[in-house]
């Protein structure tokens, strides 16, 4: 018999009082009624009788047992179940059941992830291959033109030349953002962690995207008047790219005439919350949960009429997860959007 396995006596103890308590009784009737009644023969009788069955019961029941529990172990070990690891196996049919229930739970749960994993898979798959054979798509088509013979002409070549560089671009610029994920959840890309002033920071954003915003005549300003530095502590080429990109997604998703508002509030003593307000579009709530993944859209049309990687947010989040803060989104349909962000203050 195994080392591991781990006896049970309940079952003996009891089926073997139970035989005792019925043959004593059943023999001191007859003893009664047929010979002279004797206690103490009768008790040694009886503790016999519990002993003889008891170590028959034992011992046989163990045997039976054991042997199709230990196969029930086997099975599930090699399921490779945390829950069944090289543990002592017991006959004990509580504590079996209870060990059988926590395994079809655990393995009711990993199957319901795997699922959700595979959906995952299928659709980042597909939505990387929009994103990438968009651009290689026009590349080819462009090249393929001039192969053909519009090379000869100055002006198609030249147009066409410069259309491909464009579509190369945009390919380098997914490939260098899906690395920068990459060494965002690897850990490789390390973070240059700085005091700095938020609100020059976010000026220098503005800065950055004015021209943009003036083609939807979108207004970017401050809730308020900072008139004092706000210092925090982060990687502040970082945080740059992550205020651009929530700026530049509301002004992307914005209304004409519309308004990007950010505000820099205390949130604890060593916090501090910053927040990207517009009043465009917004987004419905089935969207919320998934917005931060990889290549997701909330427009499902495939248009991609506003371009981009697709990768923006993904990036966001995965920068403020690296400064172990906290990214927020609360919108709602028809009304705007509200990002928000926390940072550590500097002392």
């Amino acid at each position: 018999m195994s080392e591991n396995f781990k006896k049970s006596y309940k079952f003996a103890f009891k089926s073997s009082l139970f035989i005792t308590i019925f043959l004593t009784l059943f023999t001191s009737v007859f003893l009664y009624v047929f010979y002279t009644f004797n206690f103490w023969l009768l008790l040694l009788f009886a503790v016999v009788c519990y002993l003889f069955s008891f170590i028959i019961i034992q011992y046989r029941v163990e045997q039976f047992i054991y042997k199709r529990v230990k196969k029930i172990y086997d099975d599930l070990t090699l399921l490779e179940s945390s829950t069944f690891t090289k543990s002592q196996i017991t006959t004990d049919m509580k504590t079996l059941t209870q060990d059988i229930d926590n395994f079809a739970k655990n393995k009711k749960l990993e199957i319901e992830a795997l699922k959700i994993r595979e959906e995952y898979r299928k659709e980042f798959i597909g939505n990387i291959s929009h994103e990438l054979k968009t651009p290689l798509f026009t590349v080819q088509g462009y090249i393929s033109t001039l192969i053909d013979g519009a090379v000869k002409d100055k002006n198609i070549r030249s147009k066409y030349l410069r259309r491909a560089d464009k579509g190369v671009e945009r390919l380098i610029y997914i490939v260098k953002d899906l690395d920068m994920i990459t060494q965002l959840e690897s850990g490789t890309l390390r973070l240059d962690i700085e005091s700095f002033d938020i609100v020059q920071l976010v000026q220098n954003v503005f800065d950055l995207l004015e021209m943009k915003a003036a083609k939807k005549k979108i207004t970017l300003t401050f809730d308020m008047d900072y008139k004092k530095p706000i210092m925090v502590n982060g990687d502040k080429e970082r945080l740059q790219q992550v205020l651009s990109n929530l700026i530049v997604n509301s002004i992307k998703y914005g209304h004409e005439r519309g308004t990007t508002e950010v505000s820099i509030e205390n949130l604890i003593k060593n916090k501090v919350i910053v927040r990207v307000t517009d009043n465009g579009e917004g987004i419905a709530k089935e969207h919320l949960p998934r917005l931060f993944e990889r290549f997701y859209r909330v427009d499902k049309s495939g248009s991609r009429k506003e371009g981009g990687s697709g990768l923006g947010l993904a990036i966001v989040k995965h920068i403020i997860e690296a400064h172990d803060e906290k990214i927020y989104i609360e919108s709602e349909l028809g009304i705007g959007s509200e990002f928000s962000f926390t940072l550590e203050k500097a002392e």
